[in-house]
């Protein structure tokens, strides 16, 4: 298991209107999190560095996030 919490994953899912959620389910829903949220952090590593930050802001999660998510 990466970074994420298994049982932060049940929660989520939970969230999402499951009524139950095997520990495969959650350490799954915790790898692919990890994986979009590493494409994210890139991403908004761009932004910032375009700005001539070294710091990441919350509006470059934002803006990555959208790029990312095509929201």
């Amino acid at each position: 298991m990466g970074e994420l919490a298994i049982a932060a994953m049940h929660r989520i899912c939970k969230k999402a209107g499951a009524e139950r959620v095997s520990e495969p389910a959650a350490r799954e829903m915790g790898k692919v999190l990890e994986e979009i949220g590493i494409k994210i952090g890139k991403e908004a590593i761009d932004w910032s560095m375009h700005a001539g930050r070294k710091t990441i802001k919350s509006e470059d999660i934002r803006r990555a996030a959208e790029k990312i998510l095509g929201r």
